[in-house]
C-alpha cells in the first residue's frame, strides 16, 4: 500500500550523468534525452500533493574526468525529490554497455539502501534496459508494481546495425546486445505497465518481444519544460553559444536551418550537410547550425563519434560551406534554449533528419520556441507533428525530400507563421509536464490497485540461531562440497573452530529429501540454511523450518503442467526420473545436439504466456523454475528477511545453477573442477576462481577472503582497475 502521506516512488536511470543542474547533454550517447526526461519527470512528480518522495536512484561515480557533483551520494533536486547515487562496479564513469557485470551487486547496494534509510517504494519505474533488468529484481523483492520504459530497445538496435553492415559478433562485442535483449525479455515480463512515448514503440518496436503485451503499454508523451522553453522577447539577451554560432557565419542575419544531435551515425548529420552543401538554393537562403554536443579534442573522441564528426568536417570542406555552416565545439545546457529562440527570431527551421527517432523532445523544445521543424519520418516525430501540426515530415534517406521541405519552410512565409503558431500552442496542449504526470500518475494507482505483485518479505520476528550469527558459508553439494572426503572434513573443521560466528549453509538443485540423504551419508552438519531444488525451497535452523513467505512469493503464475506440455513436443528434451522433480522444479536432461538452444527453449515458452527462468548446468541438465525463484534471489529473500549483510555471506559452487549465487555482493568462491558455463563469471567483481577443487577450493576462497577475520575483497580492487 502507498505511504498515508502520499506515493513513495522510485525512477531508476543507471547509465549517464546526471545532476541537478546543468546536465551535461551530448557529452557521450549516454548523455542525451533520457537524462532530461527522468531529472524532469522527478521534479513534476515531486510538485503533485499525492506524492510523498521521488527517488531518482543512478550510480555514483568518482573519476578524476568527471564532475565531483556525480560522487555525492544524495543530492535534493526539488521539494520532495532526491538523486540517490548507488556506489556499484568500478568507481570510474562506464558506458551502459559496460554495467552488464555489475547489476546484481546494484540490485543488492540498493536492496541495502532501502532497508538503511527505510524509503521502500511503493512503485518502481525503471528506464532503459540496465534499469529495467535490476529494478524488475529489486521489484520482485520487496513485492511492489514495477513500471518499464525502454526508450530505445535492443531487438531494434540489432537489426539497424545488421542493415548497416556490423556483423554478429562485433554487434555483440560492442554493444552486449544479447545480454540486453534479454533483460529487456525480462522487464516486460515482470512489469505492471509500460510506458512509451509514441503509438509508432507499440506497433513497431515492443511488438518484436516475445514478452510484448499491448494491454500493459500506455503511450503517454513526455512533457516539455515550458519555463525555460518560449518564444523570443523584445530584450532577450544574446547567449555565448548564439555569439560562438554567428563568429562561424559570413551572414549570421540570414535565417539558420538548426540541427541538434551528438555525431552520432543514426543521427544522419552526414546527409544534411551533403544535402545543404548540393543545394545553392538553401545555401542563398539559409546558414547551417551543428549543435553536436561539447568535445574538448576530437582525437580523444570515441571513435564512431570521432569518424561522423570527421565525415561532416570533409564534407565541409568538400562543398566549400565555410561562413554559411557552423559547428562550435562548446555548449552549457542553459544556452539551448536560447539557440531555439534565434532560430524562430531568424524564421529559421528546427531539422531532425535522424535514420529513427525513438520519440524527439528537441521538437517539443523547437515547437514551444516558436520554431516550425523539418523532421524524419520514421519514429516519434510522427505523433509529435500530428499533434503540433508544426512541421513536415520526411523521408531521411531522400536528399531531395530534405531540401524540397527546408525551402518551401523558408520561403512560404504564410505556412512558416501558422506551423510556428500551431508549435506553441499546441505543445502546451498536448505536452505539457502537468498533463503527463496527471496521466501518468493515474495509470500508476491503478497499477497499485490492481497488480498481481506478491506479497513483501516477511521479516523474521522469531530468536533463531541465524541472526546471531556474524557471517554465514553457503555451498553447493555435488562437487563443491564433495568429491574430496579429506577436503570436505578439512572444511567442517576449519569452521566448526568458529562456530559461535560463522554459519553453514547448503544451496543445490537437490531435492530436500534427497539433501537429507547425502548429509546422513557423508555425516555433513546441520546447516544454518538449506535452500533446495534450484533455489525454490528455504528451510531454516535445526529443525529445517520452511520459508513460507518463500513458496508463497515464487507461486506467482506458475504453471507446471501447462510447461509439461509445452515442452513434451520439443525434441532433444527428456523429463529425469520422479524423485528429481519437484512441487516447484521441472527437470529434463538435454541433448542439445537435437534440442533447441536455452534462448529457444525460453522463446517457446514466453511464446505461450508462461513466465519460467530455464537454467542449464553441466551441459545437459535443464531445470525449469518459477520466474521469482533461483538461488541467488532466495539467498537475497533470506538475508533481507533477516537482515543480513550480504558482505558477510561467502557462497561457493561448480556449474550452471549456481551462477546466480554466485554474482552480486555476496562473496563468490568457484571451486578448481568448474564447469565451463561459469567462465562468464571470471571478470565479475567479487568472484574468485580457486585453483583447488572441491571442498578445498572452498577454503581457498575462505582463506582468500580472510573471511573468518577481518574480511577483504582483493578482487574487487582488482577490477576496479581494469577495463570492463
Amino acid at each position: 500500500m502507498a505511504n498515508k502521506k502520499g506515493l513513495r516512488i522510485a525512477l531508476i536511470s543507471l547509465h549517464g550523468l546526471i545532476r541537478g543542474t546543468e546536465l551535461e547533454l551530448g557529452r557521450d550517447e549516454d548523455t542525451g534525452g533520457q537524462t532530461r526526461y527522468v531529472l524532469e519527470l522527478a521534479r513534476a512528480l515531486s510538485e503533485r500533493e499525492d506524492v510523498d518522495r521521488v527517488d531518482l536512484i543512478t550510480r555514483q561515480i568518482i573519476d578524476e574526468k568527471v564532475s565531483d557533483d556525480y560522487a555525492k551520494l544524495e543530492e535534493q533536486i526539488a521539494d520532495k525529490a532526491y538523486i540517490v547515487r548507488i556506489p556499484f562496479g568500478p568507481k570510474r564513469y562506464l558506458s551502459k554497455s559496460k554495467l552488464w557485470p555489475y547489476m546484481e551487486v546494484f540490485v543488492d547496494q540498493c536492496l541495502s539502501h532501502f532497508q538503511r534509510t527505510r524509503t521502500v517504494p511503493d512503485v518502481i519505474h525503471g528506464h532503459y534496459a540496465d534499469a529495467g533488468y535490476g529494478g524488475g529484481q529489486l521489484a520482485r523483492l520487496i513485492g511492489v508494481p514495477f513500471i518499464f520504459t525502454g526508450h530505445s530497445l535492443g531487438r531494434v538496435k540489432k537489426a539497424r546495425l545488421e542493415e548497416a553492415g556490423l556483423k554478429p559478433d562485433k554487434i555483440e562485442a560492442n554493444y552486449a546486445i544479447s545480454r540486453r535483449i534479454e533483460a529487456e525479455e525480462f522487464a516486460l515480463e515482470t512489469c505492471s505497465l509500460i510506458c512509451t512515448s509514441t503509438h509508432q514503440e507499440v506497433k513497431e518496436q515492443y511488438e518484436q518481444y516475445e514478452n510484448y503485451i499491448p494491454e500493459r503499454m500506455e503511450v503517454i508523451p513526455p512533457g516539455v519544460d515550458l519555463s525555460s522553453f518560449r518564444p523570443p522577447e523584445a530584450g532577450d539577451e544574446m547567449s555565448q553559444l548564439t555569439k560562438d554560432v554567428n563568429a562561424f557565419l559570413h551572414d549570421p542575419e540570414k535565417p539558420m536551418i538548426v540541427a541538434m544531435a551528438r555525431p552520432d551515425e543514426r543521427k544522419n548529420l552526414a546527409m544534411l550537410v551533403k544535402t545543404y552543401g548540393e543545394s545553392p538554393q538553401l545555401q542563398r537562403e539559409a546558414n547551417l547550425v551543428l549543435i553536436m554536443g561539447t568535445r574538448d579534442d576530437m582525437r580523444q573522441m570515441p571513435a564512431g563519434q570521432r569518424a561522423v564528426l570527421t565525415q561532416i568536417l570533409t564534407l565541409i570542406d568538400v562543398y566549400n560551406l565555410y561562413g554559411r555552416v557552423a559547428y562550435p565545439k562548446y555548449h552549457q545546457a542553459d544556452d539551448v534554449a536560447t539557440l531555439y529562440r534565434e532560430i524562430t527570431k531568424s524564421r529559421g527551421i528546427f531539422v531532425n533528419a535522424a535514420m529513427t527517432e525513438p520519440f524527439g523532445l528537441t521538437l517539443l523544445e523547437a515547437a514551444a520556441s516558436g520554431a516550425p521543424i523539418v523532421a524524419t519520418n520514421d519514429g516519434g516525430p510522427t505523433d509529435i507533428v500530428a499533434n503540433c501540426k508544426n512541421g513536415v515530415l520526411v523521408d531521411p534517406f531522400d536528399s531531395k525530400a530534405i531540401e524540397k521541405a527546408l525551402v518551401h519552410a523558408l520561403l512560404e512565409p504564410e505556412q512558416w507563421d501558422q506551423w510556428s503558431r500551431d508549435g506553441i500552442e499546441n505543445v502546451n496542449k498536448h505536452y505539457s509536464w502537468k498533463r503527463h504526470v496527471e496521466r501518468y500518475l493515474r495509470d500508476v494507482h491503478e497499477v497499485l490497485r490492481e497488480s498481481d505483485v506478491p506479497p513483501p518479505i516477511a521479516r523474521g520476528r522469531t530468536t533463531r540461531r541465524l541472526p546471531q550469527i556474524d557471517r554465514l558459508i553457503i555451498a553447493d553439494i555435488d562437487n563443491t562440497l564433495t568429491g574430496h572426503d579429506d577436503a570436505m572434513l578439512d572444511f567442517f573443521r576449519l569452521i566448526s573452530e568458529t562456530e559461535e560466528h560463522v554459519g553453514f549453509g547448503i544451496a543445490t538443485g537437490r531435492r530436500y529429501e534427497d539433501v537429507m540423504q547425502l548429509m546422513a551419508e557423508y555425516d555433513i552438519p546441520n546447516p544454518e540454511v538449506l535452500i533446495t531444488s534450484v533455489g525454490t525451497e528455504i528451510y531454516y535452523g535445526k529443525n529445517y523450518t520452511l520459508d513460507t513467505s518463500w513458496r508463497k512469493h515464487i507461486d506467482f503464475r506458475w504453471e507446471p503442467e501447462k510447461i509439461r506440455d509445452v515442452l513434451e513436443e520439443v525434441e532433444g528434451l527428456y523429463l529425469q526420473d520422479d524423485n528429481e522433480q519437484s512441487q516447484f522444479k521441472i527437470s529434463y536432461k538435454v541433448d542439445f545436439a537435437v534440442a533447441p538452444r536455452p534462448a529457444a527453449i525460453r522463446r517457446i515458452l514466453r511464446e505461450h504466456g508462461i513466465r519460467t527462468k530455464c537454467i542449464v548446468s553441466l551441459g545437459m541438465y535443464l531445470d525449469i523454475i518459477p520466474c521469482r525463484a533461483g538461488s541467488g534471489i532466495s539467498i537475497r529473500h533470506m538475508a533481507y528477511k533477516w537482515g543480513f549483510p550480504l558482505e558477510h555471506i561467502l557462497v561457493a559452487g561448480d556449474s550452471g545453477n549456481d551462477e546466480e549465487m554466485l554474482a552480486g555482493s555476496t562473496l563468490g568462491v568457484v571451486v578448481g573442477n568448474y564447469s565451463q558455463e561459469l567462465e562468464k563469471l571470471r571478470k565479475y567483481p567479487r568472484v574468485y576462481f580457486a585453483e583447488q577443487n572441491h571442498a578445498a577450493g572452498i577454503i581457498e576462497g575462505i582463506n582468500y577472503y580472510n573471511f573468518l577475520d577481518q574480511i577483504t575483497i582483493p578482487n574487487e580492487k582488482l577490477t576496479a582497475n581494469e577495463d570492463a
